[in-house]
């Protein structure tokens, strides 16, 4: 919906979905269930999008990517760097309203221990993966710089129509509220198509939020500084046009 609202060409080849899994899971399933595989075999992938569990490295992106550069040396390979569930506690007792209570240097000091510990682990499988391939292929989208951001913006008290930053997650484990679902999906839109989500309708799912317009451009634009600040998001500001 978002890439129609922009006037944008866009065709699914397929999806799969397995609760909680790596992307090995994916790649280990039968060839009859495998719609990843069979879509990439086609050669008619342009875009693969994979989204990691915590546990890195995970053979599962090398193995796609492998696979679908042989059928198209000019796939691109999108991972998604995710936020990490429970914001990082191992504490089952974890409450969503406990994301209420964090202030915005506890949040960036949240980001940095992200940023040197999960995602330094991905960068380094994604660096390797490139140059084993030859190419810059596979790319990060930074999904959980976005995230911390709004979350920043959210303890701060300066995001229209937000809070509390438990209004961005639907649970305690941390699964996305619609407001993080759309950030997330802007993010995927400045990788995918290389180009600004900034000024793109309000879509259905912001209708019901106060000051939806506001909110809709501030997660717009977070989700772009976060992809073409980002080195190896493959997306560069001064080099796209914006929509």
């Amino acid at each position: 919906p978002i890439a129609k609202s922009a006037g944008v060409s866009h065709l699914e080849a397929g999806q799969q979905m397995i609760g909680g899994s790596r992307v090995v899971q994916h790649w280990n399933l039968p060839d009859e269930e495998n719609q990843a595989k069979t879509a990439l075999r086609e050669g008619l992938v342009d875009v693969l999008m994979l989204s990691p569990h915590l546990l890195l490295p995970d053979e599962g992106i090398d193995n796609y990517t492998k696979l679908g550069l042989e059928k198209n040396p000019k796939l691109r390979v999108l991972v998604q760097s995710s936020w990490e569930p429970r914001d990082g506690k191992r504490d089952k007792a974890f409450k969503n309203e406990m994301r209420d209570g964090l202030k915005a240097e506890d949040v960036r000091r949240m980001r940095d221990n992200h940023n040197g510990g999960w995602l330094k682990q991905l960068e380094a499988q994604v660096n390797a993966l490139n140059a084993s391939a030859g190419q810059r292929a596979v790319h990060i989208v930074p999904v959980s710089a976005a995230v911390f951001a709004l979350r920043e913006r959210v303890a701060e008290g300066q995001a229209p129509g937000l809070t509390k930053q438990s209004e961005m997650f639907r649970d305690d484990h941390g699964h996305p509220s619609e407001v993080t679902s759309l950030l997330a999906t802007y993010c995927h839109f400045s990788a995918i198509y290389q180009r600004s989500p900034v000024g793109l309708p309000v879509p259905a799912q912001l209708m019901g939020y106060p000051r939806a317009e506001e909110l809709n451009m501030l997660l717009q634009q977070l989700a772009w500084d976060a992809v073409s600040n980002y080195p190896l998001s493959g997306v560069k500001a001064e080099a796209v046009k914006q929509p």
